[in-house]
């Protein structure tokens, strides 16, 4: 038998960062997942734990990174992390660090005191770093940013066989649960900027397009971000199409003027693609999407 792709490390250690100025205090809350691999045959074959660097280590590495270096952004915390497990021990190769970053806003209160904070019921901020020795390889992203657009959206002309029983509409709700991860051309960028443009150019395209299909939706989007942010390669987005029908009000004596409708969270409809700048390589596996 012959061992294949191995790696381990520590999944989900959240760690939750304060920063204290005066008066006024700020949150990073990250859940970050370690995994490493490299020289790690004899553990698997004779059970040998000497190329081993425990995952407790991990664990308390991020604690005390967090302590030691701050949380600047995920994508920074991110390559320090895996810089130091890379460089540190020589059977370790490679590093694979996945975050989540817990959106906090702060409650503003009358007087100096501003350390209050609601936590923000939006997006899940991601990021993947990954580095070998040489290369770094930076993925961030954002998943359950959920959006809605109440018109200019139609669905009209598709194949039709014995089984079809959608009715074609020229008006109609477009909701989604945005899955996005996008891959930087390098390990150097002002992350938190990047991202919120990114962001930013995703929730644009989405209101600008009028939209014949949620595919033409989702290719406007990446090509507006890849438009837009120069430093960014590849972006993969996973849209699962959220359907909302017209609820048939006619045996209440009621018109149904597109008005009411029922939200229906499953079954639903997955469109899933990858936009690339012109000559860029595809990196960003098919099943990333979601960084969990």
């Amino acid at each position: 038998m012959i061992l294949g792709q191995n790696q381990y490390g520590k999944a989900e250690n959240r760690v939750v960062r304060i920063t204290r100025d005066g008066t006024t205090h700020h949150i990073k809350d990250l859940n970050v997942s370690v995994a490493l691999s490299g020289d790690m045959e004899d553990v698997h074959l004779s059970g040998s734990n000497a190329a081993v660097l425990t995952t407790d280590t991990t664990k308390n590495t991020v604690f005390a990174f967090a302590k030691e270096h701050g949380i600047a952004s995920a994508e920074a915390f991110g390559i320090a992390l895996a810089r130091h497990f890379v460089a540190g021990q020589p059977s370790i190769r490679t590093a694979r660090i996945r975050l989540e970053e817990y959106a906090w806003a702060r409650i503003e209160t009358p007087g100096p005191r501003r350390h209050s904070f609601v936590r923000e019921n939006q997006e899940t901020r991601t990021a993947q770093v990954t580095f070998d020795g040489t290369d770094w390889e930076i993925v961030s992203g954002l998943k359950d940013l959920v959006v809605l657009n109440s018109t200019d959206s139609e669905f009209t002309g598709y194949l039709k066989d014995r089984y079809t029983t959608l009715p074609e509409t020229r008006d109609r709700i477009l909701a989604t649960r945005v899955q996005a991860c996008w891959r930087h051309a390098s390990a150097d960028a002002d992350w938190d900027p990047v991202y919120r443009q990114a962001r930013e150019h995703l929730l644009g395209a989405f209101a600008d397009t009028y939209s014949l299909s949620l595919q033409q939706t989702l290719y406007r989007m990446g090509t507006r971000v890849l438009e837009n942010c120069l430093g960014i390669e590849e972006i993969r987005l996973s849209l699962p199409n959220q359907h909302h029908f017209l609820v048939d009000l006619e045996p209440f004596g009621l018109t149904n003027d597109n008005e009411v409708y029922h939200a229906a969270d499953r079954p639903y409809g997955l469109i899933e693609a990858t936009i690339l700048r012109e000559g860029a390589e595809p990196r960003i596996p098919a099943d990333m999407t979601t960084l969990a």
